[in-house]
């Protein structure tokens, strides 16, 4: 409703039914309105971290960590493997760049890397600069 906070989870859905709903009463349209797949994450109302995957039809699913874009199968194996719900945010943070660096051609750098970070604290997401190019 009006004024009231959305949950992730709550925009998803909206921009999942947009996409669903796309070409519903044209058939001429595409079926696939955005082409791309999008991750979605942050904090829900009980303070708990939220990461949701939505591919290019509209279809969501909730995760602990994903993968998408060139590589990601391979990241997401990795993932699987290593990833755990306890972790910590630095082990956390680790394990994605480690991931990166085995599936990007190119090195990572703090120019073609950017880490977000949604606290259950704060509710608000923000960019991280812990991890500058001397420590990747």
């Amino acid at each position: 409703t009006f004024n009231e906070k959305m949950t992730v989870e709550s925009v998803t859905q909206s921009v999942s039914n947009l996409a669903l709903s796309f070409g519903e009463y044209d058939r001429k349209s595409m079926s696939r309105p955005f082409g791309v797949a999008i991750l979605m994450a942050g904090v829900d109302e009980n303070g708990e971290s939220v990461l949701l995957h939505m591919d290019p039809s509209g279809t969501y699913l909730k995760y602990g960590a994903k993968a998408i874009g060139a590589g990601s199968e391979g990241a997401q194996a990795t993932l699987e493997e290593q990833y755990h719900k306890s972790m910590t945010l630095d082990d956390g943070m680790k394990l994605c760049l480690n991931v990166l660096k085995q599936v990007m051609e190119e090195k990572i750098s703090a120019t073609n890397i950017e880490v977000g970070i949604c606290r259950k604290g704060s509710r608000k997401a923000r960019k991280n600069s812990i991890f500058s190019a001397k420590t990747l």
